[in-house]
């Protein structure tokens, strides 16, 4: 399993991060625990994104 590197700070009571390999892409989320859910979650989503295309 590799790991992911992300960036992350919280601001008006809420949690902000993006994937450093993806940082145009950022989410977010009410606890640190949904903000990691969420970036795992968009992890798979741009990875699914880039396996699609090289195979088209």
């Amino acid at each position: 399993m590799s790991t992911l590197r992300y960036v992350y700070w919280r601001e008006d009571g809420v949690w902000l991060g993006y994937l450093e390999e993806f940082s145009e892409y950022w989410t977010q989320g009410v606890s640190h625990e949904e903000l990691l859910d969420n970036l795992r979650d968009l992890y798979k989503d741009l990875a699914s994104i880039i396996i699609l295309n090289s195979i088209i």
